[in-house]
């Protein structure tokens, strides 16, 4: 039986390990974090991912759990109207479609509990070395082990993709602006209702979710490539640069303070001339991310686990890893470019449409 690390238990990697499963391979996924990753912002499953999620017996169970968000508001920094809608959303897209929203941490726990195969929590990769038939790996709580290949499915910060491929400066383009997510009670009252804010260089978003028990919070700033921060220097930095704010944002502020599940990173693509090396390949975020900006980062995850998986069961890795990145690569220039489409509002619906479908599943 073959068998297969994978590196990072999120969506690409749940997806990969569950459709590889299927497929008779022995996986083994290696993650970080001690369970899998809770908070994170509401994602996107949009055009050709449904499918996936539909072929895995799962589309049903992650429809029963999306946002069901009735319209948004964005307000200025004085918390005035700008303008409303009962059409669309920013982050979900027009309301009447049949694409569905749904809590990252949702999707996570659905794909860990759905796929049968050996997790590794609290541990990770220091060392990978490509052998005569298999690739030794070494990992942080020693030991090490030996697979027929390794798939790098960790993210933006992919500790995969530094080891076999090189340092993350070569690969990261960063797109002027700063996140950070977290969950607070929700001291808004909102119900089934987002609400946008934008003043200056700063902006955010909060919305009900939880059948409107919980808010899941996201502060913005423009920002050029910042140093390594801790948590508290990152949270000091979101409250000096959104400090003056108005509307509910000092609220928001000090929900954050005391936020024991909080996420910030930069939005930034990550762009390789290719995502495998020898009996090592990349998917999702760790290899093409297209950051939150371009509102495809899962879809992206799903569709790209989903079509490695089909080619690995076609042929031997060097011809799958050709074919993967040849069925993928024009899904992901399209699904990167929208990062930048419209920097103040998105991109179009029109561009949206023809990204989200530009791939074949057969």
């Amino acid at each position: 039986m073959r068998n297969i690390l994978i590196s990072g238990a999120g969506v690409a990697g749940g997806t990969l390990a569950w459709f590889l499963a299927r497929d008779g391979w022995s996986v083994t996924v290696v993650e970080r974090a001690p369970g899998p990753r809770t908070g994170g912002q509401a994602i996107d499953v949009r055009g050709v991912a449904l499918d996936v999620v539909d072929e895995m017996g799962l589309g049903d169970r992650m429809r029963a759990l999306r946002t069901r968000m009735r319209g948004m508001s964005m307000v200025d920094g004085q918390g005035q109207e700008l303008f409303r809608s009962e059409e669309f959303t920013y982050s979900s897209g027009r309301l009447d479609n049949d694409d569905f929203e749904v809590l990252r941490d949702d999707v996570v726990a659905i794909l860990h509990e759905a796929t049968d195969v050996e997790y590794v929590f609290g541990d990770a990769i220091t060392a990978l070395t490509e052998e005569a038939h298999g690739v030794r790996v070494e990992f942080e709580h020693g030991g090490f082990r030996t697979f027929d290949l390794v798939v790098g499915a960790d993210g933006l910060h992919s500790a995969v993709r530094r080891l076999a491929f090189g340092p993350e400066e070569r690969f990261v383009r960063h797109l002027g602006q700063y996140l950070a997510i977290f969950p607070a009670p929700n001291f808004l009252g909102l119900e089934d209702w987002q609400v946008w804010f934008r003043h200056e260089h700063t902006g955010g978003v909060a919305y009900p979710v939880r059948d409107n028990t919980e808010l899941r919070v996201t502060l913005g700033f423009g920002s050029e490539p910042l140093p390594r921060l801790t948590v508290p220097e990152q949270k000091r930095l979101i409250a000096e640069r959104l400090g003056g704010v108005g509307w509910e944002v000092p609220k928001l502020l000090e929900a954050m303070a005391s936020a024991d599940v909080f996420y910030f990173d930069a939005m930034a693509r990550i762009e390789l001339d290719r995502w495998s090396a020898g009996r090592i390949a990349l998917v999702g975020d760790a290899g093409y991310c297209a950051s939150a900006l371009s509102g495809q980062g899962t879809s992206l995850a799903l569709v790209g686990a989903y079509v490695l998986a089909q080619e690995l069961g076609r042929a031997g890795h060097e011809e799958a890893f050709a074919a993967y990145e040849r069925r993928m690569r024009p899904f992901v220039a399209l699904n990167q470019a929208l990062a930048t489409e419209n920097p103040e509002g998105g991109p179009s619906e029109e561009s949206v449409d023809r990204a989200k479908n530009a791939i074949s599943l057969a």
